[in-house]
């Protein structure tokens, strides 16, 4: 006799409750998510209004112009990394004198860094900045 054998049933998924749990995780992520935006920061540089400190034993000026041109107290020099600066500024005495430094509002920030970098080769701790007044012309050590 031969009898009829029913095959296995296939599992059912059903993917409809998954699809609704899915959406709500969504929506949710969707209102809790903060979106922020990210301006860019206009700067205008260099300007300060502070006033002058009172005493200074020796001071070292090393200017910057818009091109990119090094001085130091007043001398050109020739090159522009950051070697030929620090060369110009191995006689100074590290203990007891500022460098200050003077850059045109218009300079790279990568010649400012070659003078910040010189300073460092030569362990030069004191370092400040000259700036203008808000207000006027006048340049101001900070």
């Amino acid at each position: 006799m031969k009898f009829k054998t029913t095959a296995p049933a296939e599992p059912d998924i059903n993917l409809i409750p998954f699809i609704d749990v899915l959406l709500v995780i969504l929506i949710f992520l969707m209102l809790t998510t903060t979106w922020s935006k990210f301006n860019e920061m206009n700067l205008s540089l260099p300007s300060a209004n502070s006033q002058q400190s009172s005493s200074t034993p020796q001071t070292w000026v090393v200017s910057v112009n818009a091109q990119g041109m090094y001085a130091v107290n007043g001398a050109k020099l020739e090159g522009k990394t950051p070697q030929d600066i620090g060369t110009a500024l191995s006689s100074m005495n590290k203990s007891d004198a500022t460098l200050l430094i003077k850059a045109d509002a218009s300079a790279s920030h990568q010649a400012v860094v070659n003078v910040l970098e010189a300073a460092r080769m030569q362990g030069i701790s004191k370092i400040s900045f000259a700036t203008q007044n808000a207000s006027g012309n006048n340049l101001t050590k900070p």
